[in-house]
């Protein structure tokens, strides 16, 4: 059990689904995007983001073990109940990763390679960071060691939930049944986090429960009226893989230069934040955004 790797085990399954998607969406069954090039930079990117993370694993397992030795209870992996405590406390704590790597600049950094896809496909879930490890948000997790709960089952349980959302990068599927949808990231749900439309920025951090955004009101369904728009909100426009991995790092880079007396707002304030206001965050345009809704909203008739 503690040699189960649920990512290398899908891994063949990933490229057969990818294959399929492909060739359906050419035959005209199902709806999916592809273009090679940037097909080519999710794939490159999810091949070597495991390579990367060789240059911290050692660090971060043995913190994970130094952290474990000094646990406060001994959690069985045998014990079922143990299976649906870090099932649940794995997928919270992914949530706040999540969110916390959209809206701090420094950790924005290693995952705004994700989002950096125009197109919203399978191919799209294996663009993965190379600098996660660097950032450090491997740290968060070891809350669960503290606890208890072995390293190898906190292992396990991280690798479900990153297989669990590969599925969910697809246009191929439109909708789950209601009760689904209500609990569960869906297809539907993680197209709006993967979309650069105001309305729908800073929305939908789930791993594998939705039931998370819901309770932290970060919440927002996909709406049929506006379809969602891929990509960062200032696009790269370029499949450059070197630029993809670390443009972020390197823009950070140059404003603190620039900035010094500035530099924290720059490394940790929101991505887009500057010392005079002159740039847009995801704050300000979703602010400028309900300006424009309640401007074109139709006015009240006289006597209602």
């Amino acid at each position: 059990m503690k040699d189960f790797n649920p990512v290398q085990l899908a891994t063949p399954i990933f490229i057969v689904t990818i294959i399929l998607e492909i060739v359906l969406a050419r035959l005209g069954k199902v709806k999916a995007n592809y273009e090679a090039r940037d097909t080519a930079v999710s794939l490159g990117m999810g091949l070597f983001s495991g390579a990367a993370g060789l240059l911290t694993a050692g660090l971060v397992v043995a913190s994970t073990l130094w952290v474990y030795e000094h646990r406060l209870f001994e959690i069985p992996m045998t014990a079922i109940w143990a299976w649906a405590a870090i099932f649940l406390l794995e997928d919270l704590t992914y949530y706040w990763f999540h969110r916390l790597s959209h809206e701090r600049r420094f950790w924005w950094a290693a995952h705004v390679n994700h989002h950096t896809s125009q197109h919203y496909n399978l191919s799209t879930a294996l663009r993965q960071t190379w600098t996660g490890g660097i950032a450090g948000t491997w740290a968060l997790w070891l809350p669960l060691a503290f606890l208890g709960f072995p390293p190898a089952m906190i292992a396990i349980q991280k690798g479900i939930s990153l297989v669990y959302q590969y599925w969910i990068h697809t246009e191929a599927i439109r909708r789950m049944p209601k009760w689904f949808e209500a609990v569960f990231n869906t297809p539907s749900h993680h197209r709006v986090h993967h979309a650069r439309n105001p309305r729908y920025l800073d929305s939908n951090y789930a791993g594998i429960l939705i039931i998370w955004d819901r309770l932290f009101g970060t919440f927002q369904p996909e709406l049929d009226k506006e379809p969602c728009r891929y990509g960062t909100v200032k696009n790269l426009a370029t499949f450059n893989i070197l630029r993809v991995a670390f443009h972020e790092w390197i823009g950070m880079a140059a404003d603190v230069v620039r900035h010094p007396r500035h530099a924290l707002g720059y490394i940790f304030g929101r991505p887009g934040w500057s010392h005079d206001g002159s740039r847009d965050t995801s704050v300000t345009l979703k602010a400028t955004w309900r300006q424009q809704q309640a401007r074109a909203a139709p006015e009240p008739e006289a006597g209602t």
